[in-house]
Order: C-alpha cells, then sequence, then structure tokens
C-alpha cells in the first residue's frame, strides 16, 4: 500500500463523517425552526390589562413567558399571575403553575398550585382557596374544579372534591367529600 492510497481512503473518511455530521445537524436545526414556526407570537416578561366595555380595568397578567399557538390559536402561559379587581379596585390574586386559554377566549385552565386569594385590606376578610386544576370561565363569570378544592377564611376551613363558583352573584358550592371545620373567634 503506498502512501497516496492511505492519505486517499484517510480523506474519504474524513469527507464522509463530515457529511454525516452535516446531516446531523441539519436535522436539528429542522426541529427548532418546525416549533418556532408553529408559533404566532411569544411573550416574555409581560403585563397585560384587559378592560371592560366600559373602559376599567376587567383582568390584569403578569407572566414570564406566553405562547400561541399558529395552529389551533390557543395560548399557554408559565406561571400566571391574574390579578381581579373588586367593585373598590381591591385586587384578587389567582396564580397557577401554567396556564391554557382556548381560541376565543372564552376558557381558562389552570393548573399545578393553584391559589387564589382575596386583596390585603381590613375591610375583607383574609380568604383562599387551593387547588391542583381549576377551569375559569370568564364571560360567564364563574369557575370549576374535579378536583379537591380547600378555602380557608378566619374562623373556618372548607374542602371537597369538585368545586363551583359564580363570581356573579358570590356563591360557591362543593359538590362530594365536603368537610368543614369552623373555629370560634376569641
Amino acid at each position: 500500500m503506498n502512501w497516496r492510497t492511505a492519505l486517499g481512503g484517510l480523506l474519504l473518511v474524513a469527507a464522509l463523517f463530515s457529511g454525516w455530521s452535516l446531516l446531523r445537524d441539519r436535522d436539528k436545526a429542522e426541529i427548532v425552526a418546525g416549533d418556532d414556526a408553529s408559533k404566532d407570537y411569544v411573550l416574555h416578561d409581560f403585563q397585560i390589562i384587559a378592560l371592560d366595555e366600559q373602559g376599567r380595568e376587567s383582568t390584569t397578567l403578569r407572566a414570564p413567558l406566553l405562547e400561541r399557538t399558529r395552529s389551533d390559536e390557543t395560548m399557554t402561559i408559565q406561571t400566571p399571575l391574574f390579578l381581579l379587581p373588586d367593585r373598590d379596585g381591591n385586587h384578587w390574586e389567582l396564580r397557577s403553575d401554567t396556564g391554557w386559554v382556548s381560541a376565543t377566549g372564552d376558557k381558562l385552565r389552570l393548573t399545578g398550585n393553584v391559589s387564589g386569594d382575596s386583596p390585603r385590606v381590613p375591610s375583607i376578610p383574609p380568604t383562599t382557596f387551593r387547588t391542583e386544576q381549576l377551569d375559569v370561565f370568564p364571560k360567564e363569570n364563574r369557575a370549576t374544579s374535579d378536583g379537591l378544592v380547600t378555602l380557608t377564611r378566619p374562623g373556618m376551613v372548607q374542602s371537597g372534591v369538585g368545586f363551583a363558583l359564580n363570581s356573579s352573584d358570590k356563591t360557591y358550592q362543593f359538590l362530594s367529600q365536603v368537610k368543614s371545620r369552623y373555629t370560634p373567634r376569641q
């Protein structure tokens, strides 16, 4: 074997390896580009204030990431914080690990460590609720959960599986396995 044959073989192996390496990296780049191409838009570290028909704040949303999917027009939100003003301008806080919004905006699904907290003002008793999943229907002023929900107010803790809330008339109900504990105030 002469040195030209050995050098030619070595160059052939190097060329094949380079070509394989480029093709492998190209496939990865296409996957990443495909993921980005499926998004209409992406928001980072944002705040959106939605107004009602009278031009007053109806909801404020803060989150580190929101992505809108092009194919079905739904949105996913990472660690959303919703601020919901009451009649006096005090804000209820609604948080979760993730959020999903339907294409029409008529359904919001919050999942993972869902928490709701009343405004921190003297005129409102501190009220909290905790669950793992909550479906919110903003146009209907209602929210539901199929899971365990715990509601806490001064002197009272209630829990149950299945929950329905109507924010129009400020009523709620637990659907099954209801437990209540009342602690008299001193």
